[in-house]
């Protein structure tokens, strides 16, 4: 997926945007239907598109298109996705136009037979792979770096599916986490990282790897485990089987899904999701002491905090802020004079409950700090009489190149302003973050021994990017 568009394109949030969400399903009389529903519950990991592709054990099926997973599949759709076997993707694009070419899954034929890939992460060497294999005659179909591998699998020279795809897996760097499909067969893989979370879960009859596990929850599949980093899962009728063709690297587990992208009712990277993110409203309470009269989240991605937050401080929690929820992808926001109006079309105040109030306001955290600064000229024209800002992570201050939808460096706030700067722009009476230590230690780890990427606050990067050009064997 990787990286491309800035987020500011959606015109209404300053929010980073994981890259998407995989899953797939083997041996289910009804597996399309089954990744329809998984997608559903992973719909907030991509709203750009969405699609599946099955296969009956001899032809392989595709259906996907541009919006929601519920605005895409009709019964007539899903009836075409025949077969037992199945995989499906919603996207939000970071490496590529926000276009049907560039949706997947892909499906390519080639000399092993058909292949669909769906993917989730940002391959760091994919502009280098990709000029060695232009160079060399390969024609791409897409500005995916997805395709790379497609490539990579093809052009490898080996006899078997499995093996083309050891070839690749050498190749690649970055954050992966891979589900293909073939005409019999499903094989999940991890990068050595860990980057990105994938589990895998047990069906009645078959099995199921999803991005997360609230999509388990919704198909009633048992989890099993993690899919574990470096890992290539295959299953098919021989059972499941596990292999690690790839060195594993230190644990780099993002933890911007703790602190945003998963759902909270989500089990990843041996935590509940729930758990930690209120544990980092609690922290922050303890870190940025404030006398207010209540707690008042940024919805609904501060909600968890926030309760975290007032529980700990003692602050009673109020709904201040009202999301109108019917805001959908497609919202264009008025230019020139009235342009001002996006954030109020998707947050309003509740005048009453703040009026002459002192108020904690809780996100869980400031990229550009542009929609920030709005929220609390809203909440102080709403009546507040004090606004204090808490963000439930540190200071975003490097771009991720590992997934994630960011702005460049120069465009975060808190990489050229200091936390006092910061407050002014947003004109809060007090503003405090959480401490890296602190949400490190709200994870159930050490600064010593956590096994996350904290790229984004620290700029230290896990996969060192390539300086020179790649040399591909036999190209």
């Amino acid at each position: 997926m990787g990286r491309g568009q800035s987020a500011a394109r959606s015109g209404l949030s300053e929010k980073w945007r994981d890259g998407c969400a995989v899953v797939g399903v083997y041996g289910h009389p009804e597996a399309a239907n089954l990744v329809y529903l998984a997608l559903y519950a992973l719909q907030h990991r991509g709203q750009e598109s969405s699609g599946i592709a099955s296969s009956d054990g001899e032809n392989i099926y595709l259906e996907k298109d541009m919006g929601h997973v519920a605005e895409i599949f009709d019964p007539s759709r899903l009836g075409r996705l025949k077969g037992y076997i199945a995989i499906g993707h919603n996207r939000y694009s970071t490496t590529g136009e926000s276009t049907l070419t560039n949706a997947q899954p892909f499906l390519v034929n080639y000399r092993q037979g058909s292949l669909a890939v769906v993917h989730n992460g940002n391959l760091i060497n994919a502009y280098q792979l990709k000029r060695c294999l232009e160079d060399s005659g390969s024609i791409f179909q897409s500005n995916m770096d997805t395709e790379v591998i497609i490539h990579l699998i093809a052009r490898s020279g080996e006899d078997s599916f499995l093996r083309g795809l050891l070839v690749a897996l050498k190749e690649i760097r970055g954050a992966y986490s891979l589900v293909f499909l073939r005409e019999s067969q499903l094989i999940a893989v991890r990068d050595p990282w860990g980057f990105r979370p994938l589990i895998l879960g047990k069906l009645k009859e078959g099995y199921v790897v999803a991005s997360e596990t609230c999509a388990l929850d919704l198909i009633e599949a048992e989890f099993i485990r993690e899919v574990e980093p470096g890992e290539v899962l295959t299953i098919d009728e021989k059972g499941l089987q596990s292999f690690f063709p790839v060195s594993h690297e230190k644990s780099a587990h993002c933890i911007f899904e703790f602190i945003y992208f998963a759902r909270p009712d989500s089990f990843i990277f041996g935590r509940d999701v729930y758990s930690v993110r209120k544990e980092f409203g609690r922290q922050l309470a303890r870190e940025g002491i404030v006398e207010a009269d209540m707690v008042v989240a940024i919805p609904d991605s501060g909600m968890v905090a926030a309760l975290g937050f007032s529980e700990e401080s003692g602050i009673p929690m109020e709904l201040g802020l009202i999301r109108n929820h019917y805001v959908g992808r497609t919202f264009i926001e008025p230019k020139q004079s009235i342009r001002h109006f996006g954030v109020k079309v998707k947050l309003n105040p509740v005048r009453e409950v703040l009026k002459g109030k002192r108020v904690v306001v809780v996100d869980d955290s400031i990229v550009r700090g542009t929609t920030s600064r709005k929220i609390v000229k809203m909440l102080k024209a709403a009546g507040a009489r004090e606004v204090h800002f808490r963000v439930s992570s540190p200071p975003i201050r490097y771009p991720c190149f590992y997934g994630i939808d960011t702005p460049t460096r120069r465009e975060l706030i808190a990489s050229t302003h200091s936390v006092e700067e910061i407050r002014k722009y947003l004109t809060a009476d007090s503003l405090k973050y959480l401490s890296l230590e602190g949400m490190i230690k709200c994870t159930g780890y050490t600064m010593e021994n956590h096994p996350f990427c904290l790229a984004c606050f620290s700029g230290s990067y896990p996969a060192k990017f390539p300086r020179h050009p790649v040399a591909l064997p036999g190209l």
